[in-house]
Parts: C-alpha cells; sequence; structure tokens
C-alpha cells in the first residue's frame, strides 16, 4: 500500500511484518471453501443410515460418534471461517440439542449455492438479503405445517425421542431409551404460567460400563458416585431423613498463626479432651434433630465418622456442589451451611438411602424422594464407548423431548418439512423483485440437500428420490419424506418419525445467519505468528558465554 503524497518506490507500512491480507473474490472464495470442507466431512453422518466418525486426539483417546457437534469439537480446526460452522453446530446443540449436523449441512449448501450466484456477477448483498427473506418465509411455513401436540401426552414425546436416536450408535434400543428420557423430563418439567418449564440440569446422568444398554434405568431421586465414609455405618437406610451440610464437620484452622504451651501431660490431655467433645457436638446437633444420613459438601474428620457410625448415621462427604443442588431439590430439604442453624425443617425426605456396589465401584442411591423435582439416569453398556455415545444420545433425547414440552408442535422428519419449505419458497421467490428471486430460489435448492443427503446416505439414487419427492409435494403431500430402512418415498407421519418444530426452526436461523456472515466478508487481515526470541547459548536462562545472568566476564 502506497500514499499518494510519497515519492513513487517508497512503501508505507500499515500492517505489521508477517501479515497477510487476501481480498474480494479471492478471500470470499477461500471462506467458502473452508466452510463447505467442514460440511462435507459431517455429511456421510445424517440420517439412520448415515456413518459415524473415529476421532483420535493429540494424547491418542478414541471417541466413536455419529454426533455433528461431537465430530466438530474434536476436529482441530484452524481455519476462521471453518471455526464459525463450529459455531453453529455449538449454537445449535445449546439452544435445542438435536439437529447439529443438519445445520452444519445446510450452512455448506447456501454457500454452495452462492457461490454459484457470484460467478454469474449476482453482489453478495443481494445474496443476502433474498437468503434473509428466504429464512423468515421458511420459519413462516414451519409454523403454518406443524402439528400441536399435547405437551404431558407422552406417545409423541416418545417419538421425538425415538427419532432423534434413530442415527445414533444405540439404536437398537432407542424405543427402550426414549421411554426412559420422556419420563424424565416428564418428572422434571415444571408449569409455568403458560405452559411448561424444563431444565435439563435437572435430569442428572451417571454412567457405568458393565452389563448392557438395557441396563439403563431411570431413579426417582439421585445416584451419587460416593460410597458411605465409615465401614461401621448402616449400607441401607428407610424412610431417611437427611442434612444437607455445606461444612466441614472438622476442626477449622486458626484464620492467624497461634502458639499453645502445653507444659505438662495433663494438659495435652485435656486439650485432646477438648477437641474431641466439640467434634461429639456437632454429632449430637445432627442426631437431636433426627436425621440419620448425612451429606456434607466437605470434609469429615475421622473421630466424627468415628462418632456418627456409633449413632448408626449414614454418611457421605466430598459431594459436588452440583449434586448437592439436586438432592435439596429432590428431597425438599436445604442446604445448611452452620450446623448452629440445624432445624427440623431443614430435613430432607428419601423412602431410601442405599449404598450399592455398581461395576467396580460403590455409589450411593437416594430414591423414593418425596419430590423428584430431579432424577437421574444410570447409563450402563458394554464397553466405555459404547456408554460415553448412549450419554450423548440420551442428551439429544432429553433435549428433544423438552423442545416439544416447551413448544409444544412437532413435524414429520425424513425431510419431509425441507421438501415442502423448499416448495413453498420456490413459489414465494417468483414474487420477490429482480435478482433477490434468484437467491430465494438457491435457497430453497439448498433445503433439498437434506432429503438428497438421507438418500445417499441409505445408498438410494438421490435423484430418483427428489424428483418423486417433487411431485408429491406438488400434489399436496406435505409430509412426503424419505423412508431410509425401506428405501423409499412414504408418508413420514404414518411412519411415526417426528422430530421437534423447535430445532427445524433453529437450524434455518443458524444456517442463514452463518451463511449470511460469511458472505459479507470480503477482505481477510490476518496478523503475522508471533516469534519466540532465539534462546541465548547454554539454554534458557543462561546469559553470554552460557553463564546465569549478572555473572558475566568483567
Amino acid at each position: 500500500m502506497r500514499l499518494s503524497s510519497q515519492p513513487a518506490g517508497t512503501p508505507v507500512l500499515i500492517l505489521r511484518e508477517g501479515a497477510s491480507q487476501s481480498r474480494g473474490r479471492e478471500a470470499q472464495r477461500a471462506n467458502m471453501m473452508a466452510a463447505r470442507i467442514v460440511a462435507e466431512a459431517v455429511k456421510s453422518a445424517l440420517g439412520p443410515k448415515g456413518m459415524d466418525k473415529m476421532l483420535v486426539d493429540s494424547m491418542g483417546d478414541v471417541t466413536i460418534t455419529s454426533d455433528g457437534r461431537t465430530v466438530l469439537d474434536e476436529m482441530d480446526i484452524q481455519h476462521p471461517a471453518a471455526k464459525m460452522m463450529v459455531e453453529v453446530a455449538k449454537t445449535q446443540d445449546d439452544e435445542v440439542g438435536d439437529g447439529t449436523t443438519t445445520s452444519v449441512i445446510t450452512t455448506g449448501e447456501l454457500l454452495a449455492k452462492a457461490e454459484d450466484l457470484i460467478e454469474k456477477r449476482v453482489h453478495p448483498t443481494v445474496i443476502i438479503n433474498g437468503y434473509r427473506k428466504a429464512a423468515e418465509k421458511a420459519l413462516e411455513a414451519l409454523d403454518k405445517i406443524a402439528i400441536s401436540v399435547k405437551p404431558d401426552d407422552k406417545d409423541p414425546l416418545k417419538r421425538v425421542a425415538m427419532t432423534a436416536m434413530a442415527s445414533k450408535l444405540v439404536a437398537e434400543n432407542r424405543e427402550y431409551l426414549a421411554e426412559i428420557a420422556s419420563s424424565a423430563i416428564l418428572q422434571v418439567a415444571e408449569k409455568v404460567k403458560d405452559g411448561y418449564k424444563v431444565d435439563i440440569d435437572d435430569v442428572k446422568v451417571e454412567k457405568k460400563a458393565g452389563e448392557s444398554l438395557t441396563d439403563t434405568k431411570l431413579i426417582s431421586g439421585v445416584v451419587v458416585d460416593k460410597e458411605v465414609v465409615h465401614s461401621g455405618m448402616p449400607k441401607r437406610v428407610e424412610n431417611a431423613r437427611i442434612v444437607l451440610l455445606d461444612t466441614a464437620l472438622e476442626i477449622e484452622k486458626t484464620e492467624f498463626d497461634a502458639k499453645i504451651n502445653i507444659e505438662s501431660p495433663e494438659q495435652m490431655d485435656a486439650f485432646l479432651k477438648e477437641e474431641e467433645n466439640m467434634l461429639r457436638q456437632m454429632v449430637e446437633k445432627i442426631a437431636t434433630k433426627g436425621a440419620d444420613v448425612v451429606i456434607c459438601q466437605k470434609g469429615i474428620d475421622d473421630l466424627v465418622q468415628h462418632f456418627l457410625s456409633g449413632k448408626n448415621i449414614f454418611a457421605l462427604r466430598r459431594v459436588k456442589k452440583s449434586d448437592m443442588e439436586k438432592l435439596a431439590k429432590a428431597t425438599g430439604g436445604k442446604i445448611v451451611t452452620n450446623l448452629n442453624d440445624l432445624t427440623k425443617a431443614d430435613l430432607g425426605q428419601a423412602k431410601r438411602v442405599e449404598e450399592r456396589k455398581i461395576g467396580d465401584d460403590k455409589m450411593t442411591f437416594i430414591e423414593g424422594c418425596k419430590n423428584p423435582r430431579s432424577v437421574t439416569i444410570l447409563i450402563r453398556g458394554g464397553t466405555e464407548r459404547i456408554v460415553e455415545e448412549a450419554e450423548r444420545s440420551l442428551h439429544d433425547a432429553l433435549c428433544v423431548v423438552r423442545d416439544v414440552i416447551e413448544e409444544p408442535k412437532i413435524v414429520a422428519g425424513g425431510g419431509s418439512p425441507e421438501m415442502e419449505v423448499a416448495k413453498i419458497i420456490k413459489d414465494y421467490a417468483e414474487m420477490l423483485p429482480g435478482r433477490e428471486q434468484l437467491a430465494a430460489m438457491r435457497f430453497a435448492e439448498a433445503l433439498e440437500a437434506i432429503p438428497t443427503t438421507l438418500a445417499e446416505n441409505a445408498g438410494l439414487d438421490p435423484i430418483d428420490i427428489i424428483s418423486e419427492l417433487r411431485t408429491r409435494h406438488e400434489k399436496g403431500e406435505v409430509w412426503a419424506g424419505v423412508e431410509v430402512h425401506e428405501g423409499k418415498v412414504r408418508n413420514m407421519k404414518q411412519v411415526n418419525v417426528f422430530e421437534p418444530l423447535a430445532v427445524k426452526k433453529q437450524i434455518i436461523k443458524s444456517a442463514s445467519e452463518a451463511a449470511c456472515m460469511i458472505l459479507k466478508i470480503d477482505d481477510i487481515i490476518a496478523a503475522g505468528k508471533m516469534k519466540t526470541p532465539p534462546t541465548p547459548p547454554g539454554g534458557p536462562g543462561m546469559g553470554a558465554g552460557g553463564m546465569p545472568p549478572g555473572m558475566g566476564a568483567y
């Protein structure tokens, strides 16, 4: 870059040495290419016949999954535009919990179609306007075709969960797991003024390798990955009255340095007795309130363990804060931070508190809580990897059930809503002015990539499938989609394949916004990498001549 007032040949440096800049078409092409490569990486994972990915990290740990978010998180992506695709998947997962692969494929397809238009000299701003109008129309169309359901009707919730798990490693057991997921969410759903509210964190997921997936259980209460602190304590307590403590059952060290002069064995004995007395009083305070279970977030002194055991009180220590909050919700107890403030009203209740051996570990089950506002799913499976993938699949299932309870509308799956919305946008595009019409048409074509990919992944001929789908939708068959197991076009509503409306809407929102954002970039300015200073001879920390700093020759 040169300023006109400077004599010719004198460069004016604006960017730091090592920085790079690419502009115009070159920058756009590079961004679109990077984003499309990411979309291609997850494309084959879409649908019930999609393939799994094996991801090996720098430490050699292996993850096998078909979950779009997990695949993109584990890939070490460097390109800034490609990182935006990871953000699309992250947003989709955080908002609705499912549809991550679909949103990334849709974004990639929108960019591919935009590139065709840019080659034909359509300005990116025109494409962005067309895309935004088409996205608005798509959301409107989805609302129009959605099927309303009752939020507390378990059947559609279960079907939505089964669809979410159909493409996962656990697909064979999806009916069993969907029953667990829908029951869990219904238990923790809270009625509010205009519907229901669900906090996914109220469903705790514990996983232990061993047995099989069908041994996965829903527990109306909380499972804590801890064992009883003292061997003399009971291993099972019926009709438990539970104290939840956020204070250590130990004698606290003083904040300042103190010196105690002990000059005789009697003084030493009195000192130890006083300490023992203080610890005994702590246990008495708990016992007099009628508690028979103590769950402590901090430590429990050995002597206190002994006294609790003598009173036949069951105790756990160093329980996670998140578990304490779930226990407070489930048992109706209050987390106490000072023993002197403990009252009978603070005690939580549960039908049973029991330590059980699961695999090689011991875990504590707090079951039959009076108000199971918090529940636990204990996942079992043949190997560690299956258990981890089951956890990811169950997370998706729990999220889609929550989506339907909070917004009780569903659409059929198999690419049928995308085909119907594409048809509506094509009709709408004809009413748009000038070149925006082309952009809206391309938006509709990008949506058709979903049924096309489903067909490809199932080994079907995508051209035959898409042409049949278009014909059927023109005839008014709103729910005609790809039935991958039979390998033909079917009414997906009759096959009971359903997805939440919230997931489909979020796909349109995040994909169109990300595509427009990447399209708007026409200049990439990358700062140069920082160079590490050269190491002095003799290694780091040495001065000239290999001597430590300050030790040079005089």
